[in-house]
């Protein structure tokens, strides 16, 4: 079905498509019957169960709309956002582009989102109506763009504040490039600062509220071998739960003689694939299995997703491919076999 679709969806302007798209899952998801996820292996990670290695990644479904509909084509889970404390239009339109020579696309969409009081809102309906999901439900949170970057930590908290209760765990976006600002909090003190306040304030809702959600941090393919050490090192100190590596990459490997390539945003798709799993080999070589890497990036076939396994992600997500490859792509994936826990 979706190869009949594709043609007539990649026709009209990429944006355009995707909010079709999520209308088409939303209306999927509102179908009467359970959601079950693909067969596959059960993994246990960062303390959560999930069904299979798959999930889907945040900035596919920004608003939590769709969440019961992506549940349905099979994945493992489903990441939400990303969530900022107040609404944001994002950035002026076009700011979604493909680039299919490459199976690529590239996005400066800049956090465009409902709001966390709004999508929190949208999350407590759907935990109430009887708990149709199968699989653990995540939500990335970033700062506003306005929000002045030495008060960052102040709009992560509030993301926490009102989340906590409807997220299995939570991502933590700093590696955006389409917001000015939000890389510099992956280095140094800025980093150490922001780990040790999200800490604190995760023992505080794990206190009130009698469970824990586990902190996963968003990393940028982009960073030198001395800043994922540096990196890793922290998340090591500050006891946090995962890392998702990565996000999109503001490099152009292979496609700067394709139409777009040169559009300021970042890079997702085929050619982020060996970045990413050089990240992903860099974290697992420098965590020593003591924090859970979720692998993201060019991720377009089973084999694809193997390959991200076997550089050491304990689970892998998909966007890009699934723009690309269909819904088939997450049983695919689903049926490989993993077999530790962390």
């Amino acid at each position: 079905m979706y190869e009949l679709m594709r043609p007539w969806l990649f026709a009209l302007d990429a944006e355009r498509s995707h909010v079709l798209g999520m209308n088409a899952l939303a209306a999927l998801g509102a179908l009467p019957g359970p959601l079950q996820p693909a067969p596959g292996t059960s993994r246990t990670v960062m303390g959560i169960q999930f069904p299979n290695v798959v999930g889907v990644a945040a900035g596919l479904d920004k608003d939590a709309i769709a969440v019961e509909g992506l549940a349905r084509l099979g994945f493992g889970h489903v990441e939400v956002g990303t969530v900022t404390p107040r609404p944001q239009p994002g950035n002026p339109k076009p700011r979604l582009f493909r680039l299919p020579e490459a199976s690529a696309l590239v996005n400066r969409m800049g956090f465009n989102n409902d709001g966390a009081g709004t999508v929190a809102a949208r999350l407590k309906r759907l935990r109430g109506r009887g708990g149709r999901l199968a699989a653990p439900l995540g939500v990335n949170i970033g700062k506003n763009k306005d929000t002045p970057i030495e008060r960052a930590v102040d709009d992560y908290l509030a993301c926490m504040d009102a989340l906590h209760d409807s997220a299995d765990y939570l991502t933590v976006n700093l590696s955006s490039p389409n917001t000015p600002g939000l890389r510099d909090l992956q280095f140094g003190e800025p980093l150490r600062a922001l780990l040790g306040a999200l800490k604190a304030r995760q023992a505080q809702l794990q206190s009130r509220s009698g469970r824990q959600v586990p902190l996963c941090i968003k990393l940028a393919p982009d960073l030198a071998d001395a800043d994922v050490a540096a990196v890793a090192d922290a998340l090591l100190e500050f006891e946090i739960e995962g890392v998702i590596a990565g996000n999109t990459t503001v490099t152009r490997p292979q496609v700067a003689h394709l139409r777009h390539a040169d559009q300021a945003g970042g890079l997702s798709g085929a050619p982020l694939a060996p970045l990413a799993r050089q990240l992903v080999g860099r974290l697992r070589e420098r965590l020593a299995g003591r924090v859970a890497i979720i692998g993201v990036g060019g991720i377009l076939s089973a084999a694809d997703a193997q390959a991200m396994l076997d550089a050491g992600a304990d689970l892998v997500q998909i966007y890009t491919g699934l723009i690309y490859r269909g819904p088939s792509l997450v049983r695919s994936i689903a049926r490989l076999d993993r077999g530790s826990s962390i």
